[in-house]
């Protein structure tokens, strides 16, 4: 569903993993779409379809929020694979974080 929201906007998705809380991304954007414009509509758009997939609404929640207001955009060049890799591995990451706090 997300690949198909990004490529209505002329982008695509390389890497992505839906991570607990958030869903890491390296996505190249059309320079036609300001960066914000592919998050708003990635992000509306996909509430939406959850919304009525899974949560059993018929309309649109005025006033409920599914995804954070915010998101975090970074550049990338030289930098590619170290992204990609940070994006696969975030949920090993993660979970090897909780099990050492745990330990505490």
């Amino acid at each position: 569903m997300l690949q198909d929201l990004a490529a209505q906007r002329e982008c695509k998705i390389h890497e992505g993993h839906l991570v607990g809380d958030h869903v890491p991304m390296l996505i190249s954007i059309s320079p036609k779409y300001s960066v914000s414009q592919v998050a708003g509509y990635i992000k509306g758009k996909s509430a939406i379809y959850i919304a009525r997939t899974y949560g059993g609404r018929k309309q649109n929640f005025t006033g409920q929020n599914f995804w954070a207001r915010g998101y975090y955009v970074s550049t990338i060049g030289r930098d590619e694979e170290v992204i990609r890799q940070y994006i696969k591995n975030k949920e090993k990451r993660d979970r090897d974080l909780d099990q050492q706090m745990s330990m505490f």
